[in-house]
């Protein structure tokens, strides 16, 4: 089993950036694919950006490609998302969330995910 815990988010005005992080217990976290999802007021959860087991593989939504770079590192059990030049539209509610993916596979779907973190609030203004 797999506990994730964001950090990081907060008030930034358009055009800033944040640095979130994603701090996971168990020592098989490397055998899990990490996602970045968000989800805004009356909206669905949406995919942002995965990166595979190993760290070799990294996908992102067309809405943050570009401006957002995850990261991950094994030996200390964190994940990261960088977002620079941030939009109004991509103030939510983050989430990282662990997947037991095949090697180099970064699913997508919210619900192919199987441990979740409680979120961390990104706001930005314009």
């Amino acid at each position: 089993q797999v506990q994730l815990v964001e950090s990081g988010g907060g008030l930034v005005q358009a055009g800033g950036s944040l640095s979130l992080s994603c701090a996971a217990s168990g020592r098989t976290f490397r055998n899990y694919a990490v996602g970045w999802f968000r989800q805004a007021p009356r909206k669905e959860r949406e995919f942002v950006a995965g990166i595979s087991r190993s760290g070799g593989s990294t996908y992102y939504s067309d809405s943050v490609k570009g401006r957002f770079t995850v990261s991950r590192d094994n030996a200390k059990n964190m994940v990261y998302l960088q977002m620079n030049s941030l939009k109004p539209e991509d103030t939510a509610v983050y989430y990282c969330a662990a997947d037991v993916a095949p090697h180099f596979t970064i699913r997508t779907m919210s619900n192919e995910y199987d441990y979740w973190g409680q979120g961390t609030q990104v706001t930005v203004s314009s």
